[in-house]
């Protein structure tokens, strides 16, 4: 699995006998756009610099294409890739490759910036260059993290993602950015701090920052509970997870559209992945011995989140609560152990399509909420009613996300969280039927808020005033109803793409890693 590093000379496209970077060009590629879009601003070209913007995030999504298409998913090793010597020193490396379980992260990073520019682009009118120039560099960041096989290097890009968010909340937020901001990046920065601790504990030990290294590290069980504790720390309030959760909806309400939609989509993902990097693979017997915590908790935030959701009055919070409870699905399954310590792996593999489903359908609603914000100013659901009347073609798309969130069958919402229920079943019985309860009241949040918001008599006359969707809109809606229907009706390419990688990763888990 990620032991194993053999590169794939056939599967990638060559120039010149030269094999292709394609993991340094979808990190490197959208952070010198960024940089350019930011000088062209400041030589107040700002037209230029939106058109350069949008060029960028095309092609820093085009590049992403070749790992797509070139991937073998027939194999759990390493591909596509890139070793170089970064600090000899402490034996750090510019060390790139993905396998099944990160593959998908990459394009799905992409594909969402390319959205965020085109959602900012009439929206947005004060320091617009600076904006779009923030997602692009965010989006370089956070490929890197997905992608890269070093500690070190790792810890750089996870903790680097921070200052473009916390930007884009603090500058483009809404009254109480400066708040939502400064909480948000105090809980992700104080967790990430033991996080750090834990990589120069394992550094001591191996004398490298090579995460396949840190695989194979034997360790007492005390010394793996505490590098569970600092992984989990950093990943559980990034995920997040209850009860470290408060940041998300402060953050949510007040990031302007294109940050609640990147936030939601894919920075949510980073402390899932660092599970699966992490904490299952370098303390196993830990992980098996804390299984317990997390699955309550996860539970938790299943049940307990989706009754806040449920009362909740404006529109963005009760979605972030929502992604909270989905995020919940995604933890449960990592760690239900079978009597033979092997994870469920239609759990884990459930997990990561709700990750990826998750990124489309939550950039869906956050999408749809900014339309509709961007035309009365109000996230409040009393503010609306009726909308439907003045703004159907919307309400159509709006309908579909909405089921696509409350787990629909043929739509992405359904697969991960029916995986993920069938592997709770065979774990436990009473929390699959648990889990496959709580759906009902996802759906009833979900549909509640649609039918206050859309159904009806118009309610006001700002209602009354709006206007359908226009052309940039509907690309966007468009673009995320064929991805959300598209992986809703033949899953097959995800799940085909990860199953080897996934079942290397659970045989990885179950082996013990005491010292002897």
């Amino acid at each position: 699995m990620f032991n194993e590093k053999v590169s794939f000379d056939f599967l990638t496209i060559k120039k010149n006998g030269v094999m292709m970077p394609w993991l340094s060009l979808s990190i490197w590629i959208p952070i010198l756009f960024g940089v350019l879009v930011i000088v062209l601003g400041r030589n107040g070209r700002d037209g230029l610099a939106r058109q350069v913007a949008l060029i960028g995030s095309i092609i820093a999504f085009a590049v992403t294409i070749p790992v797509m298409t070139g991937f073998d998913g027939s194999t759990a090793n390493l591909q596509f890739i890139e070793n170089f010597e970064w600090l000899p020193s402490l034996s750090a490396s510019y060390a790139l490759g993905v396998d099944g379980i990160s593959m998908w992260f990459v394009p799905l990073t992409a594909f969402i910036t390319v959205l965020v520019v085109l959602a900012g682009w009439e929206v947005i009118q004060e320091k617009a260059p600076q904006y779009m120039a923030a997602f692009l560099i965010l989006s370089g960041l956070m490929i890197g993290v997905f992608t890269t096989t070093d500690g070190l290097l790792f810890y750089v890009f996870f903790e680097a993602t921070l200052i473009p968010m916390y930007i884009i909340v603090g500058v483009w937020g809404g009254p109480n950015r400066v708040y939502a901001a400064f909480k948000f990046f105090l809980y992700t920065l104080l967790g990430s701090l033991l996080t750090l601790v834990a990589i120069i504990y394992l550094y001591t030990q191996t004398k490298t920052f090579d995460i396949a290294a840190w695989h194979e590290v034997k360790l007492s069980l005390n010394a793996q509970k505490l590098l569970f504790g600092a992984f989990f720390m950093a990943f559980a309030v990034k995920v997040p997870m209850w009860p470290v959760h408060t940041w998300l909806p402060d953050a949510h309400v007040e990031a302007p559209t294109g940050g609640s939609m990147v936030l939601a989509a894919i920075m949510l993902k980073l402390g899932a992945y660092g599970f699966l990097r992490f904490s299952l693979p370098i303390a196993p017997d830990a992980s098996h011995a804390l299984a317990g915590f997390v699955v309550t908790i996860s539970l938790v935030a299943i049940v307990y989140i989706a009754f806040v959701a449920l009362v909740q009055k404006d529109m963005k919070k009760l979605v972030a609560y929502s992604s909270i409870a989905h995020m919940g699905f995604v933890t449960l399954g990592f760690f239900m152990f079978d009597q033979n310590g092997m994870g469920y792996s239609i759990a884990v593999q459930g997990s990561i399509i709700q990750m990826i489903s998750h990124g489309f359908i939550s950039a869906a609603m956050f999408f749809c909420i900014g339309v509709l914000y961007d035309r009365v100013h109000s996230r409040e659901i009393a503010a609306y009613g009726g909308v439907v009347n003045t703004m159907p073609k919307f309400a159509a798309f709006f309908l579909l996300f909405t089921m696509a969130n409350s787990g629909l069958p043929a739509t992405s919402g359904f697969v991960g969280e029916f995986m993920v229920i069938l592997g709770a079943t065979k774990f436990n019985f009473w929390i699959g039927a648990l889990t496959a309860s709580i759906m009902v009241i996802g759906a009833a949040y979900s549909l509640w808020m649609f039918k206050r918001v859309v159904f009806g008599e118009v309610a006001n006359h700002h209602v009354k005033e709006l206007t359908d969707v226009n052309a940039r809109e509907l690309t966007i809606l468009w673009i995320l109803a064929i991805a959300v229907l598209a992986m809703g009706l033949y899953p097959a390419p995800f799940t085909s793409a990860m199953d080897v990688s996934v079942g290397e990763l659970l045989k990885h888990v179950a082996q013990s890693k005491l010292l002897p």
